[in-house]
């Protein structure tokens, strides 16, 4: 459970403005008070792709990036932006990671990474998931994009996609 599942409603309807938990009634942004809630195990998974030429990929697989190991600086890149999510996402909770764990599935044409983030908290961390997974795809861009460049300079075969939260657990610590 989010922070944002806290103002959701039994029915599970859409919420009206005035429901919002990051919005007083005055209409000012707020950090949501999660003090009274109980601490729980909590875990999330997200992912999401990289798709590039085949040449890189098959680049990647033998460690010839100029750059150096592109998994390896995308993996710690990925679990430094779990850490610090409460930093660049506004009105999100630092919270205490327990686990990281990251997962990249390398295709002809494309690297799949999985994050899963454990906490015990308050408060959910699927949005450190999704940063860890954000980040560290954008590590493995600008590990290659050397690479991935055409002769004009652009990156017509190179994007990030189908970035997701795959699950959220969430049971009392």
């Amino acid at each position: 459970m989010s922070e944002n599942d806290d103002a959701a409603d039994a029915s599970g309807d859409d919420h009206a403005a005035d429901d919002l938990t990051h919005t007083t009634d005055e209409g000012d942004v707020q950090m949501v008070d999660v003090g009274d809630k109980p601490d729980s195990e909590r875990r999330a998974v997200a992912a999401g792709e990289i798709r590039l030429q085949p040449s890189t990929i098959e680049a990647i697989r033998a460690d010839q990036v100029g750059k150096g190991d592109v998994l390896a600086t995308a993996r710690v890149g990925a679990i430094q932006a779990v850490k610090h999510t409460w930093e660049t996402i506004p009105m999100c909770h630092q919270i205490p990671i327990t686990n990281v764990d990251t997962d990249f599935s390398l295709a002809e044409d494309r690297i799949e990474l999985r994050v899963a983030v454990e906490t015990t908290g308050k408060t959910g961390c699927e949005m450190e998931a999704l940063e860890g997974v954000t980040t560290g795809l954008n590590v493995v861009w600008d590990m290659v994009k050397a690479v991935e460049k055409d002769d004009a300079g652009q990156y017509p075969d190179t994007g990030i996609e189908n970035v997701r939260v795959l699950t959220k657990e969430k049971q009392r610590a």
